[in-house]
């Protein structure tokens, strides 16, 4: 079934094309942004609120109780999207969807997105950061000493199970990182209990 053109909630999975038209026509809907606030800074969706996935996992048992019918999750790629939407969906909330591609393929789409200053995302800083490892493990494993090579074995092992269990320990680390987030971090706070509860319900959105 195509998820461009169903509108059933059940559907794990949305297009842009999908998305820019519920954004249109859906006054219910809330686009939840589960990347840094480093990241969403650099360019989000217009109307989108930031909840990265740490704040979201923390307090997922009280987001079940204020997301309406309609919630479409967002991140870079769909990955840590689809970790949110677990998250939720072991809290009871089992409606969410993912944006494939993330707020990227929505741009490429045409839709409309808030752009400022550019970093590296999080998912690039993890392949180079592992990439650098490897590299690191197998010239140290020739010229210095063989047991460098543990290094490049351990980085291929985290990967695997990185993959395997859908998580990833390292993007966790970099995340905390300084450069990674943003002079004004969602917190419970200014995040969680400023998203409208329902559709009669009030709130603002981040339109900046």
């Amino acid at each position: 079934m195509s998820s461009s053109t169903s509108t059933d909630s059940h559907i794990a999975a949305i297009d842009a094309q999908t998305l820019a038209s519920w954004i249109d026509t859906d006054t219910d809907l809330i686009i939840l942004d589960v990347r840094s606030g480093a990241e969403f800074e650099s360019m989000h969706i217009r109307g989108s609120y930031n909840v990265p996935l740490p704040l979201l996992s923390e307090h997922a048992d009280e987001l079940t109780e204020r997301l309406g019918r309609r919630v479409v999750l967002v991140c870079q790629s769909g990955t840590r999207a689809e970790q949110a939407r677990q998250r939720l969906g072991a809290a009871g909330f089992e409606t969410p969807q993912v944006l494939t591609g993330g707020v990227p393929a929505f741009a490429a789409a045409g839709g409309n997105v808030v752009r400022g200053a550019q970093r590296w995302d999080l998912e690039r800083q993890v392949r180079l950061v592992a990439g650098s490892l490897v590299i690191t493990g197998l010239l140290g494993g020739k010229f210095l000493s063989p047991r460098f090579r543990l290094l490049a074995g351990a980085i291929g092992s985290g990967l695997t199970f990185s993959a395997a269990t859908n998580s990833c320990a390292m993007g966790k680390a970099l995340a905390a990182m300084p450069w990674n987030r943003s002079a004004k971090e969602p917190t419970r706070e200014s995040a969680i209990l400023h998203l409208p509860a329902s559709k009669a319900s009030s709130g603002e959105s981040l339109f900046s």
